[in-house]
């Protein structure tokens, strides 16, 4: 079975590749290559091969799992699942045809809805005509500061039928952001023992650029030393939009935009 997680939008992860390298000061707190030192050393197999000091590290180290392609067959109920967690589907060193056997297995269960995630957009806009697109997958970028916002131009030259951006850890105002084009976008701050702090009005720019478009908006979370330390609340309410086309969370059912 998938694994269950605390990850406010969504319901389980799915890893068939497991580490990755930094790429951009979104990484420089990575809570995926904590967790992989500490699989490492409980003698997890997924989490053996080391990568890069310098980018990565202990059990991080970029790994295919062709083995894992075929657990999403066997689960019994639909699910909404974050495809690779613990790593980045799009980095340069996850061959292609790879990549092509993880849409086909999202094309075959289409009872699940899947949401993928790059920091690495510009691989993503190269290969997106090389691909077959389901209609069951939600394709993302990481969106953290200023410097990031060419990942959101990129996404709009993929062919998903959902568009979202993850703008967490927020790590600066994204003043001239556009929504067009865009289904949903997630934000949030972010959380451990080296948390930087983010701003309210940050966070209230980009609400206020998704109600101005009509645009569903999820704010996950303030952050702090660890994920809840902050709470959810921003203005005096929760923000658990998702967009139109999705089917609701089967065990949590947050609010569905209908506008």
């Amino acid at each position: 079975m998938a694994r269950r997680t605390t990850i406010e939008w969504t319901e389980v992860t799915w890893n068939p590749t497991t580490g990755c390298d930094q790429v951009s000061a979104g990484c420089d707190n990575c809570y995926a290559l904590t967790l992989a030192k500490r699989l490492k050393a409980m003698g997890a197999q997924k989490y053996q091969r080391d990568g890069d000091a310098r980018t990565s590290g202990p059990g991080f180290g970029l790994t295919v799992h062709p083995s894992a392609l075929s657990q999403p067959y066997s689960w019994r109920s639909p699910q909404v699942v974050f495809v690779n967690s613990m790593s980045d589907l799009f980095h340069a060193r996850v061959p292609l045809d790879f990549v092509r056997e993880v849409f086909k297995v999202i094309s075959d269960t289409s009872q699940h809805t899947y949401q993928i995630l790059t920091k690495r957009s510009s691989r993503l806009r190269k290969v997106a005509h090389l691909l077959e697109w389901p209609a069951n997958l939600w394709m993302g970028v990481s969106v953290e500061d200023h410097d990031a916002l060419y990942r959101a131009d990129d996404l709009r030259k993929v062919p998903a039928q959902i568009k979202f951006l993850s703008c967490e850890p927020l790590l600066g105002p994204l003043s001239g952001l556009k929504m067009a084009g865009l289904d949903w976008v997630i934000a949030g701050g972010e959380s451990g023992p080296a948390h930087r702090p983010i701003t309210p009005d940050w966070v209230r720019e980009i609400r206020d650029l998704c109600q101005e478009s009509q645009t569903p908006f999820f704010f996950k979370q303030w952050g702090g030393r660890t994920p809840k330390a902050g709470g959810r609340l921003l203005d005096g309410r929760t923000w658990d939009e998702l967009p139109l086309q999705s089917q609701p969370f089967h065990s949590k059912n947050p609010h569905v935009v209908t506008a």
